[in-house]
């Protein structure tokens, strides 16, 4: 956790993180309970376009709107009271063009009360990240493995196994930072790669699936707490297993009201 008053994060506080002692942590929220939890405990909170798959049951994330993000968003924002709150760009709602980016950007901190944006992408996005920029709004970078991308990389593959795709990171890496972005998320990477990224940038680097190397951490909330179902993917450690406690409970619930115990007499209302 950074190591700063307890207050409202900032841009510039991520941004200093680079050369904290300690990393800090990220964690995704999509619905207003959650973003209250995750405020208590991480620096930056993230409403991640993962929301189609966690909430709607979607196989991807490239189903997810923009107008998906906004309502959601706009839950999770009001909730943020200590951290950052930054909301994914959807697919198709940036890679046009730079004044597409913006204009959907401006929409999205505008209308939810968010402070950045994050957006995949490396060289091939650097001028859309100078754009926003440029233009007032912050962005957080994303590398590796692209979700958005699925189908170009051939599935949810692992980046840096190659000296291609290694120098590839670097590549993507550099541009991001020198485009601007505060800070950039690095996803699904082998731990050589996320080390030499790390170093190799002066913006904090929020790894998932990409080793402890990372200036930070950011997971999926619902994975944390054990709520998504089984198999997990193998860089998730649960710190609870709810999912299995909220079975039993319902479980309860069922058995109570097919017996008649509930509602009880303290779930009861009479007449005085």
């Amino acid at each position: 956790m950074l190591k700063i008053a307890e207050k409202k994060r900032t841009v510039l506080d991520i941004r200093a993180a680079k050369n904290a002692a300690e990393p800090f942590l990220a964690l995704t929220a999509y619905t207003a309970p959650i973003a209250m939890l995750a405020d208590k405990v991480a620096d930056m909170v993230l409403v991640g376009d993962s929301l189609g798959m966690v909430l709607y049951g979607m196989p991807n994330t490239l189903g997810v709107t923009l107008d998906m993000m906004i309502t959601h968003g706009t839950a999770v924002a009001r909730y943020c009271q200590r951290a950052l709150c930054i909301i994914d760009m959807p697919f198709g709602s940036y890679q046009s063009s730079p004044s597409q980016a913006f204009d959907n950007a401006a929409r999205v901190i505008s209308q939810t009360g968010a402070q950045a944006v994050k957006l995949e992408g490396g060289e091939e996005m650097a001028e859309t990240i100078k754009f926003l920029v440029e233009r007032g709004i912050p962005v957080v970078g994303h590398i590796g493995l692209r979700p958005q991308l699925l189908h170009t990389m051939g599935g949810y593959r692992i980046q840096g196994k190659t000296d291609a795709t290694h120098e590839l990171l670097l590549r993507d890496a550099k541009a991001v930072e020198q485009a601007g972005a505060f800070a950039m998320v690095v996803e699904g990477v082998v731990e050589t790669s996320a080390r030499e990224v790390t170093e190799s940038v002066s913006i904090p680097t929020i790894g998932i699936g990409a080793s402890s190397a990372c200036d930070a951490q950011i997971l999926v909330s619902e994975d944390a707490l054990g709520l998504t179902p089984l198999p997990r993917a193998k860089f998730v450690k649960a710190y609870a297993e709810l999912r299995a406690q909220a079975e039993q409970a319902l479980e309860q619930l069922a058995a109570d009201v097919k017996a008649r115990r509930f509602p009880g007499p303290e779930q009861t209302y009479v007449k005085k």
